[in-house]
């Protein structure tokens, strides 16, 4: 399965956003709302209108904190991230099995991100669970931390039995449409960041560097 965890906000970010999206609750709706035809009879949540400005504006700090990370650049190669959206699931809610739209007003979906803005521990049930074609897994997020993983693949939300789940979602439309291709290109750019603070600067690298961006270049759109 391919997918990056990482750690994206810090315990002062999380604070600063929840406090703010919770000050708002006129703004919270039905999360049928934003969903396709087949994923709305499906979804069972809480969303914060998408057009609120407490949205925006933190939708705005989370392009900005993802655009941050080098890790996330390379294994994403983000051309455009956007649908962002603050989701809440309480006691019995939960997103039944379905697929992201390929296409959605704000761009393609290459890839699919939760960040966690609840600790694990705070809610019980609500797990993400990710399908591939041979696997299954599933994911509780400490607060703060984000998964990225291939739009492509089914997903949903178990139903949380106890407590709150708060996450914020979005996607990204990659510069590079194919799963294997990202991939490859990943591998390759963390060897050479590798060898380079091991060893420094050669020729053998510089080599290595032009046939990544070069590869970049003949596979991206």
């Amino acid at each position: 399965m391919n997918y990056l965890t990482l750690q994206l906000l810090d315990k002062e970010e999380i604070e600063i956003l929840k406090t703010s999206i919770n000050e708002h609750n006129q703004y919270w709706e039905d999360g049928k709302k934003t969903a396709g035809s087949h994923a709305s009879k499906v979804k069972n949540n809480l969303q914060l209108n998408k057009n609120s400005e407490v949205s925006k504006k933190y939708s705005k700090l989370i392009v900005k904190k993802l655009l941050s990370i080098p890790l996330i650049k390379s294994y994403a190669l983000p051309k455009t991230i956007h649908g962002i959206m603050f989701s809440k699931s309480l006691k019995k809610m939960q997103y039944g099995r379905h697929i992201d739209n390929p296409f959605m007003s704000s761009g393609r979906s290459d890839l699919s991100f939760t960040i966690s803005l609840s600790n694990k521990d705070d809610y019980e049930g609500g797990e993400l669970v990710i399908e591939t074609m041979n696997s299954e897994k599933q994911f509780k997020l400490n607060a703060g931390e984000i998964i990225i993983y291939p739009s492509t693949y089914l997903h949903s939300v178990k139903e949380v039995k106890n407590g709150e789940r708060l996450v914020c979602v979005g996607w990204i439309e990659s510069y590079v449409k194919s799963i294997e291709e990202r991939e490859y290109l990943f591998d390759l750019d963390a060897a050479a960041k590798s060898l380079l603070a091991k060893q420094g600067r050669s020729d053998e690298l510089d080599l290595i560097f032009k046939s990544y961006s070069n590869m970049l270049r003949l596979l991206g759109s």
